[in-house]
C-alpha cells in the first residue's frame, strides 16, 4: 500500500486518470432505473483513492473547470440569448427559492444542534457546493470583534464543515436532479430533451453518425426518354407542378452532351433528373421508363451552409427573393434557413436578415454560382479556431477576477462564472459570424466531458481524505446535517418549480434546478442524459444568479446563527 501511495505522490496525474477510469466503470452499473453515471462514479473513486494521500495542484482543477464551463456556454450561446426576457422569470424565482430555503435550513439546523458560526457556514458552503461562502463567511467572522484565537478557531471550523459536507453536496445534487426529478415528473430527461429540440427545430430531424432517412427528400433518377420526345429541358422542368426537378445530365447515343434550357430531348436519350420526392414520383409517366443507371450519368451532389450577406437578399422577404432570382435558383434546393440555430418557418412574408444560414443542396457548379451572390460558404472543418477560443477563455477568466463589493461583502463571478459568460457571448457571436470560431462537435464534447469529470476527480482527491478523517473523529452528525442541507432545499425548489412555476419539460427543469444550486457535476450528468444542449439555457441563467445569491449566504449565516 505504501508503494501505491508513493506512486501517487510522485505522479498525482496517475491518481486522476485512475479515478476517471474507475469512476466511469462504476457509473455504468445500473440498479433498476438508478445509475450513478460517470461523474458521480469519478467522485466516489477519487474519494477512495485520496486515502492513499494524493496532493494535486489547484491549477489543474481551475483549468479543467474553465474548459468545461466555457464549452457549455459556447454551445448554448445563441439559445441562451434568445431565452432572455420574460421567459427568464421562472429561472430567477427558482434561484431565489433555493438560496432562501438553503439559508433557512442551515439556520434552523444550527439552532437545533447548537452549531457554532464556523461549522454552520462551512456546512452551507459544502452542502450547497458554493466555495465562495468560505471566503465571505471568513471575512464576516473577522468583523465580529472576537479575540484572535477565537476568530481563527471559527474560521478553521468553516473549512472542517466544508470538507465533510462537500462530497455529498456534489453527489446528492446528482441523485436528485438526474434520478429523483425524472421519477417525480414521471418522464425521462432524454425523452423531453428530444421533444424540446424537435420544437426548436420546427420538425426538422438531426441525424446522428451513420443515420440517414429511409425516404430522402432529395434524390436522383435516370429515365429513358420516350413520351417527352421533342420537349425542351426548360419545358419539362417548369411543368413539374408537384415539386421542383432539374435535369442535370443528358446522354445521347452514348455521349454526354451539354445542357441548355432550349435543348430538345429525343427518343432514346437518357436523362438524370434530380429533385424533391414529390416531383420525382410518377415522373416516368411523363418522360419514359426509369433506367437502373447508365455509365457516365453519375453526379456528385453537395449540401452546404451559406451565410446570407448579399444585398439582394438581406432585408427582403422570401417572396421577393424568389421573384427576383428565378435564374439563380436553377438546380438549387433549399433545405432550411436557420437563425441563431432555430429553423425559420419560410413563408412569402418571412424576412431574411444578415447572418441567417441557408442550407442548400445541388451540384458543385451551381453552389459556387450561388455563393458568389448570397454570401460566404461555411466549409466543414475538423480544426478548432484556437485564436478565437483562446481569446474567449482569456476574456472569461479576466471577467472572473472582477470583484464588486456591497458593503463588506465581495461579489464575483469567479473563474467559472466568467468562463461561462464568455462562452455564451462568443458562442452567440459565432452564430452571427459563422466563418470564424469553429469548434467541431467532437472537440466540444471532449472539453465538456474531460473538463467536468477531471474537475470532480480533483475535488475528490483533494478533499476526500480530510472529509473521511473528520467524519471518523467527529462522528456523523456534521455529515448528516450536511445531507439535509443538500437535499431539503433542492426538494423544496423542485416542488415549487413543478407546482408554482409550472415546469413541464424535465430536461429544461433539470437544467434550471442544477443551475440554481450551481451544481456543475449534476449538470454534466443531465447533459449526458439529454444528449443535446436543451438543459443549458435555463442552467446558464440560474447558475449565474446562484453564484450571487449563494455567495451572500456566508455573512447571513454568520449573522443569524
Amino acid at each position: 500500500m505504501a508503494f501505491v501511495g508513493d506512486i501517487f505522490r510522485h505522479s498525482p496525474e496517475i491518481a486522476l486518470f485512475l479515478a476517471l477510469a474507475l469512476g466511469y466503470w462504476i457509473g455504468k452499473f445500473q440498479f433498476g432505473k438508478f445509475q450513478l453515471g460517470g461523474v458521480a462514479g469519478t467522485l466516489l473513486a477519487a474519494v477512495a483513492i485520496s486515502q492513499f494521500g494524493v496532493h494535486i495542484d489547484d491549477g489543474i482543477k481551475a483549468v479543467l473547470f474553465a474548459l468545461f464551463i466555457y464549452a457549455v456556454g459556447f454551445e448554448s450561446g445563441p439559445q441562451f440569448f434568445r431565452s432572455l426576457g420574460r421567459h427568464s422569470i421562472r429561472e430567477i424565482v427558482m434561484a431565489a427559492v433555493l438560496a432562501i430555503s438553503g439559508l433557512a435550513t442551515v439556520i434552523v439546523l444550527a439552532k437545533l444542534f447548537e452549531l457554532d458560526k464556523g461549522i454552520a457556514a462551512g456546512i452551507a458552503a459544502g452542502g450547497l457546493t458554493q466555495s465562495a461562502i468560505i471566503g465571505t463567511a471568513g471575512a464576516a467572522i473577522e468583523k465580529l470583534g472576537l479575540a484572535a484565537d477565537e476568530a481563527q478557531r471559527l474560521q478553521a471550523n468553516v473549512a472542517i464543515g466544508y470538507a465533510v459536507t462537500y462530497i455529498f453536496g456534489s453527489f446528492g445534487a446528482i441523485i436528485i436532479c438526474v434520478n429523483i426529478l425524472p421519477w417525480f415528473m414521471g418522464r425521462g430527461i432524454r425523452d423531453d430533451a428530444v421533444k424540446a429540440e424537435a420544437e426548436m427545430l420546427k420538425g426538422a430531424r438531426i441525424y446522428g453518425a451513420g443515420e440517414a432517412p429511409a425516404l430522402p427528400e432529395l434524390f436522383g433518377r435516370v429515365y429513358r426518354i420516350q413520351k417527352a420526345s421533342g420537349q425542351t429541358v426548360s419545358a419539362i422542368e417548369s411543368a413539374a407542378t408537384n415539386g421542383p426537378i432539374t435535369i442535370e445530365r443528358v446522354k445521347r447515343k452514348g455521349k454526354i452532351i451539354g445542357i441548355e434550357p432550349d435543348l430538345k430531348l429525343e427518343t432514346g436519350d437518357f436523362v438524370l433528373v434530380v429533385g424533391r420526392r414529390s416531383g420525382i414520383v410518377g415522373l416516368d409517366d411523363r418522360l419514359g421508363p426509369e433506367s437502373p443507371g447508365t455509365e457516365g450519368m453519375e453526379l456528385v451532389m453537395t449540401t452546404r451552409d451559406i451565410v446570407i450577406t448579399g444585398k439582394n437578399f438581406v432585408g427582403r422577404s422570401v417572396g421577393q427573393i424568389i421573384a427576383e432570382n428565378s435564374s439563380l435558383r436553377h438546380g438549387i434546393y433549399v433545405l432550411a434557413v436557420t437563425r441563431g440555430g432555430t429553423k425559420l418557418d419560410l413563408k412569402n412574408d418571412t424576412m431574411i436578415r444578415a447572418g441567417d444560414i441557408v442550407t442548400i443542396h445541388g451540384v458543385q457548379e451551381d453552389l459556387q454560382r450561388l455563393v458568389g451572390e448570397v454570401g460566404p460558404a461555411i466549409i466543414p472543418s475538423d480544426k478548432t479556431d484556437f485564436v478565437f477560443h483562446g481569446l474567449g477563455l482569456v476574456a472569461g477568466l479576466l471577467i472572473g477576477l472582477l470583484v464588486l463589493r456591497i458593503g463588506s461583502t465581495p461579489l464575483t463571478l469567479g473563474a467559472g462564472g466568467g468562463a461561462l459568460l464568455a462562452g455564451l457571448i462568443f458562442g452567440w457571436y459565432r452564430s452571427r459570424h459563422m466563418t470564424m470560431g469553429n469548434m467541431p462537435t467532437a472537440a466540444s464534447t471532449l472539453l465538456r466531458d474531460l473538463g467536468l469529470a477531471g474537475f470532480v476527480g480533483v475535488v475528490g482527491l483533494q478533499s476526500g481524505q480530510q472529509a473521511v478523517q473528520t467524519v471518523m473523529e467527529s462522528g456523523l452528525s456534521i455529515f448528516l446535517i450536511g445531507v439535509v442541507v443538500t437535499v431539503l432545499p433542492l426538494l423544496i425548489t423542485m416542488i415549487v418549480g413543478r407546482y408554482v412555476l409550472r415546469y413541464e419539460n424535465v430536461a429544461v427543469f433539470a437544467g434550471a434546478l442544477s443551475g440554481s444550486r450551481s451544481a456543475n457535476p449534476a449538470f454534466g450528468e443531465i447533459l449526458d442524459k439529454a444528449g443535446n444542449s436543451v438543459p443549458t439555457a435555463p442552467f446558464a441563467i440560474t447558475y449565474a444568479l446562484a453564484n450571487v445569491f449563494l455567495t451572500l449566504l456566508g455573512p447571513l449565516v454568520v449573522a443569524f446563527v
